[in-house]
């Protein structure tokens, strides 16, 4: 549930845009989406960003989940697309959802600029280790990651590998990902590699610009400053569950083994992917 005084937040910013542009009419929906632990809270600032180059709102609400954060189930799909139809035109949402046909659906109509962040699962993995062991002692794995593995490679292992073993789903690092794939293929959703915000910055940056004006989102400056804009809504301190947002660290954390049993896990996953290309890395 949504808090009241969200909802009154909510209610004041959007009144504010309406006030300084007349009206939101035609403006789309910005829906940051991502594989977790691939760079949510970047994308999202940055999507924050255009609300200084035209009629945009930080909804401030929560993010839109496929699974139950307490409980590590699935959501309803009803209760999915119920959080979505709440947002209204130029607000700024996020969240972590599969390619789910009706979901799909929603977040490509007329009226969405939906957006999709993943980054190098090998990162991901070791990223997701410090995550649940350090960072949020609310998830339903903190447990046994803290107190139960007690060795950095066995954390690392068990989040390669999945644990199948009980009744909450936690599946492999491929399993994990699959169900994400599909907004691959949506040429209405702007995929992005986290990487690419860290190595390429500008030409990513632009590439957003462009997708949300291609969506209708009306900028009200210049390309230029609308990317310098954008650049300074990027605050790494800002983000709640930051670590290191650094590329190819993997290789620091994997052994030899660790390797192997990603290659035996993944399978082709890196070169559908782009970060591969071949198992022979």
């Amino acid at each position: 549930m949504i808090s009241w005084l969200k909802r009154a937040r909510w209610r004041v910013r959007r009144m504010r845009v309406v006030a300084k542009y007349g009206s939101l009419g035609g403006v789309p929906v910005f829906f940051a989406n991502s594989f977790p632990k691939s760079g949510t809270h970047l994308l999202v600032q940055v999507l924050q960003g255009l609300a200084r180059l035209g009629p945009a709102v930080d909804s401030g609400l929560p993010a839109v989940l496929t699974y139950d954060g307490p409980t590590g189930q699935p959501r309803p799909l009803d209760a999915i697309l119920g959080d979505l139809r709440r947002f209204l035109p130029g607000d700024v949402a996020y969240g972590h959802l599969h390619a789910q046909p009706e979901v799909v659906s929603l977040l490509t109509q007329a009226g969405a600029a939906s957006f999709f962040i993943y980054r190098d699962p090998r990162d991901v993995v070791v990223s997701h280790v410090h995550y649940v062991t350090d960072m949020e002692p609310d998830h339903v794995h903190h447990h046994h990651y803290r107190y139960e593995l007690k060795t950095f490679d066995e954390r690392l292992q068990t989040s390669i590998v999945g644990r199948p073993e009980i009744d909450v789903p936690f599946p492999d690092i491929r399993g994990r990902f699959e169900p994400y794939l599909g907004w691959l293929d949506s040429p209405e959703v702007l995929a992005l590699q986290f990487e690419d915000f860290i190595t390429q910055q500008n030409e990513t940056l632009l590439r957003v610009l462009e997708h949300a004006r291609g969506r209708g989102f009306p900028i009200i400056v210049g390309e230029q400053e609308a990317l310098e804009v954008l650049k300074s809504a990027i605050d790494p301190r800002k983000s709640p569950t930051f670590r290191s947002g650094s590329v190819g660290t993997w290789r620091e954390s994997f052994s030899e083994e660790h390797k192997t049993l990603f290659k035996e896990i993944s399978g082709d996953l890196l070169v559908r992917l782009g970060y591969e290309r071949s198992g022979a890395w």
